[in-house]
C-alpha cells in the first residue's frame, strides 16, 4: 500500500499555488487572487506563509468555508486579542484611543457588546429604518441633480455615513469633519504603498483618530447634560459591569463603528452596482420584483464581493483544524473572501446569482461572538438605496472598470464611472475586476 500523500504546508513548497506573505500577490488582479485561493482549497489543509522581509510572523491561511466557519465559532483557542489586522495595535495606541471591540475576547469583549447591543433599542432601531428610506430618496434627488461621473463621489456613496451619523446623533456642524477624518484615517488599511505614499507621515492616521475621538467626546458630554433620542445618549447612560463607559471605550466605539460601519457598506454599494451592471439578466429579475428579491440581491452581492477580505486570529490552545494541528502562540488568517467561493458549499460559487439558496455566505463574520453587529442596518441601507436608484435613475449602469485599491484587508473600490438616462451610447459592461 502507497504512503498517504502529505500534503505541503509551508510557502517554500506552494509558492507556484501563490505566496500569502508577499506584498505582490494584494497587487494581482482580483480574478487572480481567487482563482490562487481555489487552489489552495485544493490541497486539502491550511498552508503556512513566511514572510521573507520584515519582523512579520508566519501565518497558517485558513482558505475553507468550514474551517473559515469553525475558527469564528472558537474564539477561545482562536483569539482575537491581540488583534484583527496587520499590524496590531500597539499597547500605547490602545492606552490612548482605547481597544476596539473587535479586538477584545471573553468577558471584556462579551460585556461591551451587550452594552451595545442594548442601545440598539427597538424603538431607535424602528426610527432608523424609517430614517433609511428618507435618506435614500434625499442621496438619489441629489444625484439626479448632480447627474453621472464617479459613483464614490456621488452622494449614494454617503449613505452608510449618513445612516450612522443620525443614529447616533451626531450634529450637522460636525459631519464634514468627521467624514474627512474617517476617509484618512482608513486611507491605507491594509494597503502596499508605493510611490510618495510610501513616505508615510508617522502617526497623521492616528492624528485624525484622535481629533475625532476629541469630537465624540465633546458630543458625548452634551447628551450626557442633555440626553436626546439617538444612540450617543443611550450608550453614555449605559454601563458595563456597573461602571460608565469611559471616553476611551466611547471613542474606540465611535471609530469602530465610523470606520467599519462606513467603508464596508460603501464598498458593498459599489460592488452591487458592478454586478448588477455586468449581469443584465439578474438586474432584470430584480427590478422584475424588487421586494421579492431583494434580500436574496444583497446576500449574493456581499457574498460576490466580500467587502472584509481577511481577520487574523492568535492560537491560544493546542487545536485540530482542517487536517492540521495548531499550537499555541500561531497566527491565522481568516480568508473570508476564499470561503464565500467555497465549491463545497456554493454552486458554481464565481457565477451571481440573486435567487442563490441557501445562501450561507462569511461575509459578515463567521459567526460567533464577532458576528457583525451592524449586519442589519447594512442590508436595509443597500436595499433602501438600490430600490430608489433602480426605481428612478433610469439604466443606471456602469461605463468603465471599477478602480479597486491594492489592499489585502478590504475589496476597497477607489473610483467607479457610471451613467444613467434613457438612450446613452453605452451598453451593459462585463468588468473583469467583478469576477
Amino acid at each position: 500500500m502507497n504512503a498517504p500523500t502529505q500534503v505541503p504546508t509551508d510557502s517554500t513548497r506552494v509558492t507556484a499555488v501563490a505566496d500569502l506573505a508577499d506584498p505582490a500577490f494584494w497587487r494581482l488582479p482580483r480574478s487572480e487572487r481567487l482563482s490562487a485561493f481555489a487552489r489552495l482549497r485544493e490541497l486539502g489543509a491550511p498552508v503556512r506563509f513566511t514572510p521573507r522581509t520584515g519582523s512579520r510572523a508566519p501565518f497558517h491561511a485558513l482558505v475553507t468555508h468550514a474551517d473559515v466557519k469553525a475558527a469564528s465559532r472558537q474564539p477561545q483557542v482562536f483569539a482575537s486579542a491581540p488583534g484583527v489586522t496587520f499590524p496590531e495595535p500597539a499597547p500605547w495606541a490602545k492606552a490612548v484611543f482605547g481597544n476596539s471591540m473587535v479586538n477584545m475576547d471573553g468577558a471584556e469583549h462579551a460585556g461591551l457588546r451587550r452594552t451595545i447591543s442594548r442601545a440598539f433599542t427597538p424603538r431607535l432601531l424602528a426610527a432608523a429604518e424609517e430614517n433609511i428610506g428618507a435618506v435614500a430618496r434625499r442621496l438619489v434627488d441629489e444625484m439626479t441633480a448632480e447627474g453621472p461621473g464617479d459613483f464614490m463621489r456621488s452622494a449614494p456613496a454617503r449613505m452608510p455615513f449618513e445612516v450612522i451619523c443620525d443614529l447616533m446623533g451626531i450634529p450637522a456642524r460636525h459631519r464634514a469633519g468627521i467624514a474627512a477624518r474617517i476617509d484618512h484615517a482608513s486611507e491605507y488599511v491594509g494597503v502596499q504603498r508605493r510611490g510618495r505614499a510610501r513616505l508615510r507621515v508617522p502617526g497623521r492616521g492616528l492624528r485624525s483618530l484622535a481629533r475625532m475621538q476629541l469630537e465624540m467626546a465633546g458630543i458625548a458630554r452634551d447628551r450626557r447634560r442633555v440626553p436626546a433620542d439617538d444612540m450617543i445618549s443611550a450608550l453614555v447612560r449605559a454601563d458595563v459591569d456597573g461602571q460608565a463607559l469611559s471616553s476611551r471605550q466611547l471613542g474606540a466605539f465611535f471609530s469602530l463603528l465610523l470606520v467599519a460601519g462606513v467603508e464596508t457598506t460603501r464598498n458593498a454599494i459599489a460592488h452591487g452596482l458592478v454586478l448588477l451592471s455586468a449581469h443584465p439578466e439578474q438586474r432584470a429579475l430584480l427590478e422584475s420584483d424588487f421586494e421579492r428579491h431583494a434580500d436574496g440581491a444583497v446576500d449574493e452581492i456581499v457574498r460576490h464581493s466580500t467587502p472584509i477580505i481577511q481577520f487574523r486570529r492568535t492560537v491560544t490552545a493546542e487545536c485540530a483544524l482542517g487536517g492540521h494541528t495548531f499550537l499555541p502562540g500561531e497566527k491565522v488568517v481568516l480568508l473570508y473572501a476564499s470561503a464565500n467561493r467555497d465549491a463545497s458549499v456554493f454552486d458554481d460559487p464565481d457565477a451571481f446569482d440573486i435567487t442563490r439558496s441557501p445562501n450561507p455566505h462569511l461575509g459578515y463574520g463567521g459567526g460567533g461572538p464577532h458576528h457583525c453587529l451592524g449586519a442589519h442596518l447594512a442590508k436595509l441601507e443597500m436595499k433602501a438605496l438600490f430600490r430608489e436608484m433602480l426605481a428612478r435613475l433610469d439604466g443606471i449602469r456602469t461605463t468603465a472598470e471599477p478602480g479597486l485599491v491594492d489592499s489585502n484587508f478590504d475589496n476597497r473600490v477607489g473610483s467607479l464611472p457610471f451613467t444613467f438616462g434613457k438612450g446613452h451610447p453605452n451598453g451593459p459592461l462585463r468588468p473583469s475586476a467583478c469576477r
